[in-house]
C-alpha cells in the first residue's frame, strides 16, 4: 500500500482566519462561505469579506456544513438548522458531564 503524506497547519482556539483561508481550508468558493454568513450559520468579525476574520471554531463549522451538503443534501437553511442542533447537543451533553461530577 502506497505511504501517503499529509500536511497541515495547526490553529489555536484565538486565531483568527481570513475568508480566504476559510475557502481553501474547505476547498469552497468565498461565495459558498459569504451564504453561510447570510444564513447566520457563520459568524465573522470585520465590515467586509475582504476585512472578515473568523475564529478557529469557524473551521470546524464550515467542514461540518459541507459535509452536511455533500453527504445529505440538505440546503443552507437546513444546514443552519442542523448545526445549531448539533450544538445545542454537544451544550447538553456538556452539562451532563458536569452533573454527573
Amino acid at each position: 500500500m502506497p505511504t501517503k503524506i499529509l500536511t497541515g497547519v495547526l490553529i489555536d482556539e484565538q486565531s483568527l482566519i481570513s475568508l480566504g483561508e476559510l475557502c481553501r481550508a474547505c476547498s469552497r468558493h468565498a461565495e459558498w462561505v459569504i451564504e453561510l454568513v447570510e444564513e447566520g450559520v457563520l459568524e465573522p468579525s470585520g465590515p467586509s469579506p475582504d476585512q472578515w476574520r473568523f475564529p478557529a471554531s469557524a473551521l470546524k463549522r464550515a467542514l461540518t456544513a459541507a459535509r452536511l451538503q455533500r453527504d445529505l443534501g440538505i440546503n443552507l437553511a437546513g444546514v443552519a438548522l442542523a448545526l445549531d442542533l448539533l450544538d445545542e447537543i454537544e451544550t447538553l451533553r456538556a452539562r451532563l458531564r458536569g452533573a454527573g461530577r
